[in-house]
């Protein structure tokens, strides 16, 4: 790997793996590190490019990024953990999955999507605006193609198709919120497509393990034991 990753590490016990959402850090599970590090050897990472992780010169795409994530648990003698990611994160957490399900105890998909139609288009539109503004704009400033670059990881990506799913024997959780920007049907299509699933809805909208974190953190600690 062209880098190293920067990460957040509480407690003591079996690995949790967290993975943050789009342009965030791994701040965002402020009350899931407090909470299961008190069960769980708790490793909250900032994939490359975002928090304190350095960008890097290699691919910025999903796939990189599972890719970064399997050596960073090799570097660090981790062979198998639970991890549990948003958003984009809960992409990335398939992705490790599905090409190094060895590595993978329990996983844990919050807010997920296998493709871009599985986001709402009151958000999905703006992305690609945003994106397509930003992309023209990228060979003149730098600010817009670091914008380009990030908005990029919603506008063309993941690509999974669900038929792969079925070869995932993992234990999983597909958890969302009642109001997510994630369409109920597509949450509803993974549940289905993984032969070994749990499937959670918890009061709230994309972001309900910050806005309503006990809910969260219960149905969580629930699956994990």
């Amino acid at each position: 790997m062209d880098i190293h990753l920067h990460y957040r590490e509480e407690g003591s016990g079996y690995p949790l793996i967290l993975l943050r959402g789009n342009n965030e850090s791994s701040a965002y599970f402020f009350h899931q590190i407090k909470f299961f590090s008190k069960f769980y050897r708790v490793i909250a990472v900032d994939t490359r490019g975002h928090g304190f992780s350095p960008r890097g010169t290699a691919e910025f795409t999903l796939v990189q990024f599972a890719e970064d994530l399997h050596d960073f648990m090799d570097e660090r003698g981790i062979d198998k953990a639970h991890i549990l990611g948003f958003s984009d994160g809960a992409n990335v957490a398939l992705l490790l999955a599905l090409k190094y399900p060895e590595w993978v105890e329990r996983l844990i998909l919050n807010g997920a999507d296998l493709d871009t139609g599985g986001v709402k288009a009151s958000v999905q539109i703006p992305i690609e605006i945003a994106y397509g503004i930003n992309h023209y704009l990228a060979g003149k400033s730098s600010t817009a193609g670091k914008k380009a670059e990030m908005l990029g990881l919603m506008h063309d990506q993941p690509n999974i198709n669900p038929r792969e799913l079925g070869k995932l024997e993992i234990r999983t959780l597909v958890i969302a919120g009642t109001k997510d920007m994630i369409k109920e049907s597509h949450t509803r299509l993974i549940f289905e497509s993984l032969p070994n699933a749990v499937l959670k809805f918890i009061q709230g909208n994309h972001f309900i393990a910050a806005k309503n974190p006990g809910a969260f953190n219960r149905a969580v600690k629930e699956f994990l034991e």
